[in-house]
């Protein structure tokens, strides 16, 4: 397509800490306001698997500039995102945005920010604290991770054949010890003795075999720093308006609650006269705001008219 030939690799930096992207900037006379996209938890490149290249060529062709880029440690990038804070995380967005700022083409004004689930805690840290227009947090949870990965254990835990209530519950409780653990700063083995102190059902085995498998002393640090994030000052500081994305089917994120959340936000006195609040929730769609092979009906036009709106 016509937009994929306008899409450039670029790098830019956060202190010591290269980042490598791409960026589009649509082929027209006239600026164009420009977004820069934020990918999800783990090693997320630019695209964010295969997620975000449809959204950036529906974007651009609404005469929108995107910029994605890969996270750190991953692709092009320096530096190890294992070893970040979310601080560092939203310093990469906010480096991210001024470099989109600066290129021909772009009204700097008017450029705001994107992020996926965990990029949607990113962005919103990142707006918090910085001059941004506009921010959309895209299937992003209104409650900590160790409260969203609960969520989403469970349900895994519910449709595995030969689970049984009491079964889950117990396999819920062995993740609680696990988030215990990482809140009194227990190592790696500390965590996983806690884990395994009271026996589960066989059924489960597989699934916690590949969350220990996937761990190691990084990711464990990197889980102890963020398990207990919470959006909710963020969204009190946000100076700007919010659009918040859900997929009504999201298997990983409880939608109801999150959108309580952002909503109780919005309503606290305190909060900014500009830090408007718009929720948008897609029947049937997941978390990526997906019904089936693609993007909710709906989806891009939607996103596309509030972004040009602002």
């Amino acid at each position: 397509m016509a937009t994929d030939r306008l899409l450039r690799d670029v790098t830019f930096s956060n202190a010591a800490v290269t980042l490598s992207g791409s960026v589009t900037v649509p082929d027209h006379a006239v600026g164009s306001p420009g977004v820069v996209m934020v990918g999800g938890s783990g090693p997320s490149d630019r695209d964010n698997d295969t997620h975000f290249p449809p959204i950036r060529r529906h974007l651009v062709e609404a005469g929108i500039a995107v910029l994605s880029y890969d996270k750190r440690g991953v692709g092009g990038s320096s530096g190890d995102w294992r070893d970040a804070t979310i601080d560092d995380l939203a310093g990469d967005a906010v480096a991210a945005l001024d470099f989109l700022r600066a290129q021909p083409g772009v009204l700097p004004g008017t450029t705001g920010l994107f992020g996926h689930s965990e990029g949607g805690w990113i962005v919103l840290r990142a707006a918090a604290r910085h001059d941004v227009p506009w921010v959309v947090a895209n299937g992003c949870p209104g409650m900590t991770p160790a409260v969203q990965d609960r969520y989403a254990l469970a349900a895994i835990l519910r449709q595995i054949t030969g689970a049984t209530p009491d079964g889950v519950d117990a396999a819920l409780a062995a993740y609680d010890r696990i988030v215990e653990a990482g809140r009194r700063d227990a190592d790696l083995a500390e965590a996983a003795r806690s884990f395994r102190s009271a026996p589960l059902p066989r059924v489960f085995d597989e699934v916690f075999d590949e969350f220990w498998a996937e761990m190691d002393e990084r990711l464990w640090d990197f889980t102890k720093r963020k398990q207990d994030h919470d959006p909710t000052p963020d969204l009190l500081r946000l100076r700007c308006p919010l659009l918040a994305v859900f997929g009504g089917a999201d298997e990983l994120v409880p939608v109801a609650s999150s959108v309580g959340l952002f909503a109780t936000a919005a309503c606290h006195p305190d909060r900014h006269p500009r830090s408007t609040l718009t929720v948008e929730v897609f029947p049937h769609a997941n978390h990526r705001v997906q019904v089936g092979t693609g993007l909710a009906p709906g989806y891009l036009d939607t996103l596309s008219r509030w972004i040009t709106r602002r």
